[in-house]
């Protein structure tokens, strides 16, 4: 594994002795000083908010047809195996709020308003296309049915598009309900470079080597391993790799489109992940691989499902690749179907995972040209839960489990949620700015950068500068000094489309006297990075306003 922790790591961020940043800020005009932050001085405190899990659910009855007209008695609500009140509750039915006296009432929620009878309900449709693992023709078929359904957008519904190609996400379209932009986005998608058949040469070339293997007497030892040999986990490790590579990208763009108003839906269009790196390098039902060398499916795909859970979006993957031939409904298709190879069975298996995971539905087969109209008629009648954890903000993860008191129903939900922490819920928020630049709020800062300098072997290190508007940060008075504490991040993304991590770093500002209008705070640096073309990215995070401001540049060794 450790040439894959050197591949991934390779964008990587490099921390020098005790920090990243140096600590010397100046303040323009007058000279601004740095301290370091001590807990009785700290203008950090944990706030007091109401925050609110949302469960979207489908009800059906024994024959598959929507159930309407229930009310919050008809449900069960259960986190951790223990049953809590459901706080707030609507019936969404036809795009429109079902009036109280026929969904019945919830007591109310502090800060979340209750859907008014008769008030439209818009989906916001973030669709993910995965050029990374997709084959043109078959990507393609479903773009171009995409822009034909254009038409099944209610007036309150909205699209955004965005393009993953294993280096970079690329917005095609933000929000929008315009048929006209958004079909000039997907005829754009079109037009793009698909690598899918790098993948497939990939495969081939493993499948020669391993035939070559079995000519010369490898065959007898290998039927029947348990453990990989060292072929087939380098190629399953290079599977993997590529997998966590497509869904840090579906991750960040979630992240960067956060907050749309409506049932949030990610059409997410797969070129064909397997669930298991392993057992898809194997590809023999007859023998069960053990290893703990590569990570599955769960490992690999539950960032995206517990991203996707959060900020309360149902995913509805699409099986781009398909099969030769017309398949039944994926809802009634199961991974052991006749005429489906084991390869297919991971590809699908990672589609249901994510499908089951978040309340969605995997659209396999022939489905995958019904992608719009199927999650649009999915999402159009629902019942929306609601309820208050005890929130530890400690990044758990907690199960979700929703029943209806009526016998003979059943129910599709999503069947988890995650505790953020601070930290990480504004990292969320300091990420989609960083990435897409579309985060409320967020401010471009004037970012120059210095002359790169060999650092070692492999690693440069490169001056920069920051210029912070003092109009933009929140500065007060302390201990006879006008204060302004802050975090820091940054992030690089090499050639290779490798992204670095995170780091958080506080930064406290401080001065004399309150900076006068248009002055600016000026922040000198050193950072490390790898000895290759970076793209890099710093946010300054002002956490008693929330505002955010950016700057981004390319570092050329």
């Amino acid at each position: 594994m450790q040439a894959l922790r050197s591949l991934i790591f390779s964008g990587a961020l490099l921390m020098a002795a005790g920090s990243v940043f140096s600590q010397a800020p100046t303040q323009k005009p007058a000279p601004a000083q740095q301290a370091q932050p001590s807990p009785s001085e700290s203008l950090f405190g944990e706030q007091i908010d109401v925050r609110v899990v949302n469960v979207e659910i489908v009800v059906t009855d024994k024959q598959g047809n929507r159930v309407a007209g229930l009310g919050p008695k008809d449900f069960r609500l259960r986190v951790d195996g223990k049953e809590v009140p459901v706080e707030y509750f609507s019936e969404v039915r036809g795009g429109e709020a079902v009036a109280p006296d026929a969904a019945g009432e919830a007591p109310p929620v502090p800060g979340l308003p209750a859907l008014a009878p008769g008030s439209p309900v818009g989906t916001s449709y973030l669709v993910f296309i995965d050029d990374f693992f997709a084959i043109s023709p078959r990507r393609n078929e479903v773009l171009k049915s995409l822009k034909d359904q254009l038409t099944l957008l209610g007036p309150d519904d909205r699209m955004a598009i965005v393009a993953y190609d294993g280096r970079a996400v690329e917005m095609l379209s933000s929000w929008s309900n315009s048929q006209r932009t958004l079909g000039r986005a997907y005829e754009q998608a079109v037009g793009r470079p698909s690598y899918g058949f790098q993948r497939l040469a990939e495969l081939r070339n493993f499948e020669t080597s391993q035939r070559i293997s079995e000519s010369v007497g490898a065959s007898a030892r290998n039927a029947f391993a348990r453990q990989l040999d060292l072929e087939e986990l380098s190629y399953a490790e290079h599977i993997g790799e590529q997998v966590s590579r497509v869904v840090a990208a579906a991750v960040s763009t979630l992240r960067g489109f956060a907050s749309p108003p409506g049932r949030k839906v990610m059409l997410l269009l797969s070129g064909g992940w397997p669930y298991s790196p392993a057992d898809y390098a194997v590809n023999n039902p007859n023998r069960p691989v053990l290893t703990r060398d590569v990570p599955n499916g769960d490992d690999l795909l539950r960032p995206l499902t517990d991203t996707a859970n959060r900020l309360g979006y149902t995913i509805y993957p699409v099986d781009v690749p398909g099969l030769e031939s017309n398949g039944p409904d994926a809802a009634q298709t199961a991974p052991s179907d006749g005429g489906m190879n084991l390869r297919e069975q991971e590809i699908h298996g990672s589609l249901e995972f994510v499908a089951a995971q978040t309340g969605g539905r995997a659209l396999l087969n022939s489905m995958r040209a019904e992608a719009l109209p199927t999650a649009s008629e999915d999402t159009r009648s629902y019942y929306w839960l609601g309820f208050t954890p005890s929130w530890q903000k400690n990044d758990k993860r907690h199960k979700v489990k929703v029943e209806v008191t009526r016998p003979g129903l059943k129910v599709r939900s999503r069947e988890d949620f995650l505790d953020l922490s601070r930290k990480s819920e504004v990292s969320m928020m300091v990420e989609s700015a960083m990435l897409f630049g579309n985060a409320p709020g967020a401010s471009p800062i004037p970012m120059q950068l210095g002359k790169p300098v060999k650092s070692g072997r492999r690693e440069i290190e490169v001056p920069v500068t920051l210029a912070i508007p003092g109009d933009l940060i929140t500065v007060v008075p302390m201990n006879g000094k006008q204060v302004a504490e802050l975090e820091l991040r940054a992030a690089a993304v090499d050639v290779n489309g490798d992204r670095s991590s995170i780091p958080v770093i506080p930064l406290k500002l401080s001065t004399d006297t309150v900076p006068p209008k248009g002055a600016f705070f000026k922040y000198e640096t050193r950072i490390k990075l790898r000895n290759l073309k970076q793209h890099l990215i710093v946010a300054v995070f002002d956490p008693l306003s929330n505002h955010i401001l950016t700057a981004e540049a390319d570092v050329t060794p």
